[in-house]
């Protein structure tokens, strides 16, 4: 065999192996998530078993019928899914505004300690979120006490401060977001309004604005879909009352593992993929 052959033979076997790589790399990462999805039409109340097919759970969460365990199920999700989408729709509608204001002062203005601004920007995307909760939950600890031995008002942690603890990581993604979009802008636009006699309210809402809306719509979406999904953060800030869906779930798995917390994975997950896939449509228009 030439080495002209051998070099092709090598390079044909190492191609089929990175296929080989890439596909038990995502049979690790998306098979477990087929597993669940088809799990949550089993028959059984045991997930090892396998019983047929029904659609008995996905009944179970939006009626009192079934069993005793999908009757729990569906009278406890309802108040956790109201918490869960209130507490997504005011963070995202806070980070938004924010994380839009932060974007356009970190790209169109230089100011003193601008650097240590976009330092602290990408804090809350590389710091784990485990640090971040317990970060917020002595924050919130330390502040309590403060206004109570001030005032003699006692605080407790609940939605307000699950708010505020989503809106912390959720600026950081909807800056980043809208900042790209900003900086693929024609300066000359907004240079052009400026010269027809236009002030800098009158540019932004009727030049930068409507070109970066696609990027902020899109930044809206991933920051709900990320708020609705958050599980750590949300564990260290909350309080009596304020149960969001993921801290129901977990609560289920403690006492049973039953395709009804199947179901309720599949339809977060459902939900979770049409919002960033909506998202990633609306920043590409």
């Amino acid at each position: 065999m030439t080495k002209t052959k051998l070099d092709l033979l090598v390079r044909a076997i190492g191609k089929k192996w990175l296929w080989v790589q890439a596909a038990l790399a995502f049979a690790f990462l998306y098979l477990p998530i087929l597993i669940l999805i088809i799990y949550s039409f089993n028959a059984s109340r045991f997930n090892a078993v396998w019983r047929g097919f029904t659609l008995d759970w996905y009944r179970s969460l939006f009626s009192n019928a079934g069993a005793t365990i999908a009757t729990s199920t569906s009278a406890g999700i309802w108040p956790a899914l109201n918490n869960s989408l209130l507490i997504a729709a005011i963070s995202t509608v806070l980070a938004t505004i924010f994380g839009t204001m932060l974007a356009l002062a970190l790209e169109r203005f230089h100011f003193p300690g601008r650097k240590a601004v976009e330092a602290l920007l990408f804090l809350p995307i590389i710091m784990p979120e485990i640090t971040i909760g317990i970060s917020l939950l002595v924050f919130f600890t330390l502040v309590f006490r403060i206004v109570e031995n001030l005032t003699g008002i006692r605080l407790n942690l609940g939605l307000p401060t699950v708010i505020i603890g989503h809106v912390v990581f959720n600026i950081s993604f909807v800056t980043i977001t809208v900042r790209a979009r900003l900086a693929e802008l024609d300066p000359i636009l907004e240079q052009a309004a400026f010269d027809l006699g236009a002030n800098e309210w009158r540019t932004f809402w009727r030049i930068t604005l409507p070109l970066i809306w696609p990027a902020i719509f899109s930044a809206a979406l991933l920051a709900f879909t990320l708020s609705l999904d958050d599980f750590v953060v949300t564990f260290f800030t909350t309080g009596v009352g304020s149960m969001t869906l993921p801290l129901f779930v977990y609560g289920m798995i403690k006492f049973a593992v039953t395709p009804a917390i199947n179901a309720i994975s599949t339809l977060m997950l459902l939900a979770s993929l049409l919002l960033v896939v909506s998202s990633l449509k609306v920043y590409k228009n």
